[in-house]
């Protein structure tokens, strides 16, 4: 298994460096594993001048799968937007075709109280989103800032992006969120804004047409206004969810706050073939970025991820993935999930912590 390993900026290094002692484990156990290194986001643009290096992209397609820790910071924000380290992050989306983003969102039980709900809300909380990751506004064109005549005649800047999806896009996102679904407790949610986007109405009706395939699932639509409002006021009614781009990103962050932390959060972003990128879905934290003081869990919880979606190894996948409730469970927390009486520990305290449990 040949992974590319690609840190990034900010926090990226110091998580990603844990989540590849989970790797060395099982490498030294006698997985064929292969890590190579490269540069995305603002690492990238320091290195060689672009957020994607043609060598990085030539790295990730040449491998099976990508590890990626996190991108951006402020030092980079006066860049031109081609070359601000998120436009790498969108661009290796597009170019590896990784249109399935799979983000599960799961409380356990010992971290009930670092959540923004009350427990008895969230207790058992197991929502897996699915966000459909290469259309949508972040790719539509046209898009840009240009100078129009405004109401008083007077020239004004004008800010614009474009809103749109294909109907195969949408049926190959809903085949993925329904076989998820087809797993798990067989009820799927599709959440658009079908009464004012025409853009939406096009995603209710294709989801609703490929239900058809999937008697077994039961399916409903939301506005995402109202599943904003659901997901904080009864967030185990839901088990499935599938979105487009702009919604999911901001439905998944803030489901991450129901299971206590976004430092929790592992994704997967899967092509055709289940070739993935593997990351946590927070960001680079610059804030905190080489004081130690970071959560790797939701980094390791990718590598978890990795193996059950794009290697197809459930047994490897459990394992990671017990190891992580085992510590926790142990009352081990990094600074984001801590509580009173509990052990407050590094970043890689927490990733020798993981290690000495598998």
């Amino acid at each position: 298994m040949k992974l590319a390993v690609l840190p990034g900026d900010g926090i990226g290094k110091e998580i990603v460096a844990q989540a590849v002692k989970v790797l060395d484990v099982l490498k030294g156990e006698g997985a064929g594993i292969e890590m190579e290194y490269g540069h995305i986001g603002g690492a990238g643009y320091d290195a060689e001048g672009d957020p994607l290096p043609e060598t990085t992209l030539k790295l990730s397609r040449e491998a099976d799968a990508v590890l990626l820790g996190a991108v951006g910071g402020p030092q980079y924000d006066k860049l031109d937007r081609p070359l601000r380290p998120e436009r790498g992050l969108l661009r290796i989306r597009k170019e590896l075709n990784l249109f399935a983003n799979l983000r599960p969102a799961l409380l356990y039980p010992e971290l009930a109280g670092a959540s923004s709900l009350k427990p008895e809300v969230v207790a058992g909380l197991d929502i897996m989103i699915v966000r459909e990751l290469t259309g949508d506004v972040y790719f539509g064109q046209p898009r840009g800032i240009e100078m129009r005549v405004g109401p008083n005649g007077q020239g004004e800047r004008v800010g614009f992006n474009t809103m749109i999806y294909s109907e195969s896009e949408v049926r190959r996102v809903a085949h993925v969120a329904f076989g998820i679904a087809l797993k798990r407790g067989r009820r799927l949610c599709s959440v658009e804004k079908a009464n004012v986007l025409e853009c939406s109405e096009l995603w209710r009706d294709v989801v609703a047409e490929v239900a058809k395939e999937y008697p077994e699932v039961e399916l409903s639509s939301l506005y995402v206004d109202n599943a904003a409002m659901q997901l904080v006021r009864n967030p185990k009614q839901f088990d499935v969810i599938v979105t487009g781009n702009i919604f999911g990103d901001i439905l998944s962050d803030q489901a991450s706050m129901l299971s206590g932390s976004i430092g929790m959060l592992p994704s997967a972003s899967l092509d055709e073939h289940n070739k993935g990128m593997y990351e946590p879905i927070h960001g680079s934290a610059p804030d905190i970025a080489g004081r130690d003081i970071a959560n790797p869990l939701a980094t390791i919880l990718s590598v978890a991820m990795m193996y059950r979606y794009t290697f197809a190894d459930a047994a490897t996948a459990d394992r990671i993935e017990t190891a992580v409730k085992k510590v926790i469970a142990q009352g081990y927390r990094t600074g984001d999930i801590w509580t009173e009486g509990t052990n407050r520990v590094s970043c890689s305290a927490m990733g020798d912590a993981v290690v000495a449990a598998m």
